[in-house]
C-alpha cells in the first residue's frame, strides 16, 4: 500500500529544531508544510527525557517564536532562587504537543505523520501500518542533524557485567531499596542532573562516586536571564566577556580571566577544565556538587566488572550492590561522526547552530532567512554554522563565529527588527528597549562597543595559534 503528497517543505523532525523552524516558516510565508517524525508526539528526544530533567537555561527563549513557554514567574526556593523558570520535560513535551495541535494543523497548512521512519528521496513509512509514502516537495529540511544521544536509548562504549547494576538517569525513582553506594558515570550535564537529583532526594553525598574523565567550563545561570532586572548581570557578562578575552595574553590566560569576571565557572578550583559543552548551572548547584568529594578522573571507563570499574589509566571496587548511574551519552559521540554542511545547498535546508547555546533560535533565524532571501550565497553568509564546542580551546572559535553572525546581522535593518521581535532571541529587545537615560546599562553597552573588536583581534590570533599547533 502506497500514497502520494505534494507539498511545499517536507520537514523531517518535530523536535525543537523542526518546530520552530516550522513556526518561522508559518508566519513568515503562505507555504504548505509536512512534518514527518519518528515519535508518537512532537518533541523529539525530550520525549525519552530522565523524568526529572528541566531546560537549564530559562523557558523565556526556548520553543517556538509564536508561544510563551515560560509561566513568567520567578522561581523563589530551590537551587534556582530568584531567577526564571525552568520549564521541566514534562511541561516542553506538553508545550510542543499544544503547539502542534492548535497552531500548525489549526492553519490547515501543516499535515503532520508521526511515528514514521524516513528513508530519504521523499519516502517514509508509517511503523504501525507498513504504509509507505511519498513526498514530492519542493524544499526538504533535515531537521534531524542536532539530533543528540540521550541516555535511555545510547549504547554505552563500555561493557558491562551481568552482575553490575547499571542503569541511565532515567531509572533512578524506580530504585526501592539503598544500595552500597552509587557511582555516576559522565562529566557533563548529564552527570550533574544525576548527582543533583540523589543530593536533593537525601543520599549522602560521601554513597556518591562520580567519574569524571573531563572536567567542564560551566556558564552561569545568573547571566542568561533575559529581564531588566538582570539587566547589568547578563548584559553586563557580555561586556566582561569580550574584555576579558580581549586583554588576554594567552588563551589560559583568557579563560583565568574569564573566570575572574564571573562569565565561565568550574567544580573544582584546583582542577583545569578541558571540557565546554556549555552547560548551564546555578552557583548554588555548585555548592550543593561540591559536597561530592569522591571525584575519579582517571580517563573514560572501559568496563564495569563485578567487583571493579576499570577505566583508560587506573581502576576503582565496586561491588554488585553498587548502583552504576549512565550519564555518559555525549555531544561529541552524537555529533562527532557527522559532517557539518551549509544551511541552504539547492532544495535542501540543513538548520544547524547559527547563535550558541541556543538551537530554538538557530531553525527560526534560518526559516526567516529561508523566506525573505533568495541568493543561497547570501543566505549561507547569514547562516554561518557556529561549531559545537566540545574541548575546552573550542569556545574560541565557537565565539568568533558567533561575534561575527551577530555583527552581519545587525547591518541589515529588516532581520535586525525580526531579531528584536522574536522571543527567542532573549536579549535583542531588552537591549532595544533599555531607558537611555540610564547610566548603568549605557556604561556597559559603551564597554561592548569597546570591547568588541579587540576580543575579535584576540579569537583570531588565538584561532591561528591552535591551528599552527594541530599543524606541527
Amino acid at each position: 500500500m502506497s500514497n502520494s503528497l505534494i507539498t511545499d517543505y517536507l520537514v523531517i523532525g518535530s523536535g525543537v529544531v523542526g518546530m520552530a523552524f516550522v513556526d518561522t516558516l508559518l508566519s513568515e510565508t503562505d507555504a504548505n508544510i509536512i512534518v514527518v517524525d519518528r515519535y508518537a508526539k512532537p518533541g523529539g528526544h525530550w520525549n525519552m527525557a530522565y523524568p526529572f530533567v528541566t531546560l537549564h537555561q530559562p523557558s523565556s527563549f526556548f520553543g517556538v517564536s509564536s508561544k510563551e513557554l515560560s509561566r513568567g514567574d520567578i522561581d523563589m526556593i530551590g537551587l534556582n532562587k530568584g531567577m526564571g523558570d525552568l520549564a521541566t520535560g514534562a511541561e516542553i513535551c506538553a508545550y510542543f504537543e499544544d503547539v502542534m495541535r492548535h497552531r500548525f494543523l489549526a492553519s490547515g497548512r501543516v499535515r503532520y505523520f508521526p511515528l514514521c521512519e524516513y528513508h530519504g528521496d521523499g519516502q517514509f513509512t508509517a511503523k504501525l501500518t507498513g504504509k509507505r509514502t511519498a513526498v514530492a516537495y519542493r524544499k526538504l529540511v533535515d531537521a534531524t542533524f542536532m539530533t543528540i544521544a540521550v541516555p535511555s536509548t545510547h549504547t554505552p562504549n563500555f561493557t558491562v557485567a551481568p552482575a553490575a547494576q547499571f542503569m541511565p538517569l532515567n531509572n533512578l525513582p524506580s530504585v526501592t531499596e539503598k544500595p552500597a553506594g552509587y557511582v555516576v558515570i559522565g562529566g557533563g550535564k548529564t552527570s550533574i542532573d544525576a548527582c543533583l537529583y540523589l543530593l536533593e532526594n537525601g543520599v549522602d553525598a560521601d554513597e556518591i562516586t562520580w567519574i569524571r574523565a573531563r572536567d567542564a567550563w560551566l556558564l552561569d545561570r545568573a547571566n542568561t536571564q533575559p529581564t531588566e532586572a538582570f539587566f547589568s548581570t547578563s548584559v553586563g557578562a557580555l561586556a566582561a566577556q569580550y574584555e576579558s578575552i580581549g586583554s588576554a595574553k594567552s588563551i589560559a590566560d583568557m579563560f583565568q580571566r574569564l573566570e575572574e569576571c564571573g562569565y565561565l565557572l568550574r567544580l573544582d578550583p584546583a582542577t583545569r577544565p578541558r571540557m565546554f559543552h556549555a552547560a548551564t548551572v546555578s552557583r548554588a548547584e555548585i555548592v550543593e556538587l561540591q559536597r561530592i568529594k569522591n571525584i575519579v578522573r582517571a580517563g573514560h571507563v572501559t568496563a564495569i566488572e563485578s567487583h571493579r570499574i576499570v577505566l583508560h589509566e587506573g581502576e576503582i571496587a565496586t561491588t554488585p550492590a553498587h548502583i552504576h548511574v549512565d550519564c555518559s551519552a555525549s555531544l561529541e559521540r552524537s555529533f562527532g561522526r557527522k559532517k557539518p554542511s551549509p544551511v541552504f545547498v539547492g532544495d535542501c535546508i540543513t538548520p544547524q547552530m547559527i547563535r550558541a547555546y541556543q538551537p530554538a533560535f538557530s531553525a527560526s533565524m534560518a526559516a526567516y532567512v529561508e523566506a525573505h532571501y533568495a541568493d543561497e550565497a547570501e543566505k549561507n553568509r547569514l547562516c554561518t554554522l557556529v561549531p559545537m564546542p566540545n574541548y575546552d580551546v573550542d569556545f574560541i572559535p565557537m565565539t568568533l563565529a558567533m561575534i561575527i553572525n551577530q555583527y552581519n546581522w545587525s547591518q541589515d535593518d529588516a532581520l535586525r527588527r525580526w531579531c528584536r521581535q522574536n522571543r527567542l532571541d532573549g536579549f535583542a529587545k531588552l537591549i532595544a528597549e533599555m531607558d537611555r537615560d540610564d547610566r548603568q546599562k549605557t556604561d556597559i553597552m559603551r564597554r561592548i562597543q569597546a570591547g568588541v573588536m579587540p576580543a575579535v583581534a584576540k579569537l583570531q590570533q588565538f584561532s591561528a595559534e591552535l591551528a599552527d599547533g594541530a599543524r606541527k
